[in-house]
């Protein structure tokens, strides 16, 4: 269904360089990236109060994008493999299998390839939950996850703002070891999440022909295929395969979790940043305004596509949330929401945090 080594071929071979910068500046980018990471174990439990005991067992990796994209089509190729399973067994049954089969999976691994060279220069940092391990890309034992840090990204962006290098990037350290603490200091989170995955990915009922053709409107996005005007149609995003209300309801729940993990990493981020990192201020300023003003008009349909710009929401919308609950009945309070499946906010809770506080800390009272 997917060539997996073609597509990591295609998106090494499309990826734009990266930033200009010397042998000795970038050895010396990567082990202050390391530092920083390794700072930031102890600001950010200091500061959530959340213990990670098996945070050392998850690997901190600072990687170029050839290697974010190799590290991400491993983890792509393990989470979507039931998937992927049950679509190769509707092939034969579907009325386009035979042109399927013809197109197979090299066509869709160039075309996953295409969108992966895309999404290789924007990402910073990423803690990778479902990360199996590989020879050049460890991970942690007992189905742990991996830190990544793509330093070429963060260098970029650094200079993009014109702000403190050495800040910015203890900065970024902070947002992302907050993840790596959320998953190693809650033990059922990950199989949780994994679970939620699973359970959305077996409710999919997506004809092979259909799947394909949404990678191909990706694909053509980025190198001007699709006709003029045609980026508006459907507002679709690639996720948004949901076709039955199970997956509706699952969606809804996953959409949730990942406001609050991407939320609770900006609090903790700006929590952390005065006492740290001296420009904070600075930078939260100039980011903010980088991701408000968007992009040309390709990469916002793109974005759309990619539901890129449902990402964005999610961290405005889950540090809202954050923020009002510590607000309400403080860190210890809010650490709650850490507690089970059950203690996790709803879609709605989101949106509004009173009613989560509500539910978990007055009825328990009572």
């Amino acid at each position: 269904m997917v060539d997996w080594n073609l597509a990591v071929a295609t998106a090494t071979r499309l990826v734009r360089p990266g930033p200009d910068v010397s042998r000795d500046e970038a050895r010396a980018v990567v082990a202050e990236l390391r530092r920083h990471a390794k700072a930031s174990e102890e600001h950010v439990r200091a500061f959530t109060r959340l213990g990670a005991e098996e945070a050392h067992d998850t690997p901190v990796l600072v990687v170029d994008r050839p290697g974010w994209v190799r590290a991400n089509v491993a983890g792509f190729r393990e989470i979507l493999r039931p998937l992927l399973e049950k679509m190769q067994e509707r092939r034969g049954d579907s009325p386009g299998s035979a042109v399927f089969g013809a197109v197979g999976g090299k066509v869709t691994g160039v075309e996953l390839g295409m969108l992966l060279s895309f999404l290789s220069s924007r990402v910073l940092g990423q803690y990778e939950t479902f990360a199996p391990a590989g020879r050049d890309l460890p991970a942690g034992g007992n189905g742990g996850g991996r830190l990544l840090l793509v330093a070429p990204n963060i260098v970029h962006v650094e200079r993009e703002l014109d702000v403190d290098p050495h800040d910015f990037r203890l900065w970024v350290c902070l947002h992302e070891e907050t993840h790596r603490t959320q998953f190693t200091a809650v033990p059922w989170l990950r199989d949780h999440l994994e679970g939620e995955i699973q359970s959305f990915l077996a409710e999919t009922d997506v004809d092979p022909m259909t799947f394909l053709e949404r990678i191909r409107d990706a694909a053509q996005s980025l190198v001007g295929g699709r006709p003029e005007g045609e980026e508006e149609d459907g507002g679709r995003s690639l996720v948004e395969l949901v076709q039955t209300p199970a997956q509706r309801e699952i969606l809804g729940r996953l959409t949730a979790v990942m406001s609050l993990l991407e939320g609770h990493a900006d609090y903790v981020m700006d929590g952390v940043g005065p006492s740290v990192v001296p420009s904070v201020a600075e930078i939260r300023e100039k980011f903010q305004q980088r991701r408000a003003k968007g992009a040309s008009r390709l990469d916002q349909a793109l974005r759309k596509l990619l539901g890129l710009d449902a990402k964005l929401r999610q961290y405005r919308d889950g540090e809202r949330f954050v923020r009002a609950v510590v607000d309400e009945v403080g860190v210890d309070g809010f650490n709650r929401v850490w507690t089970s499946p059950n203690t996790l906010p709803t879609k709605a809770e989101i949106a509004k945090p009173a009613d989560w506080v509500a539910r978990v800390h007055r009825r328990a009272e009572s």
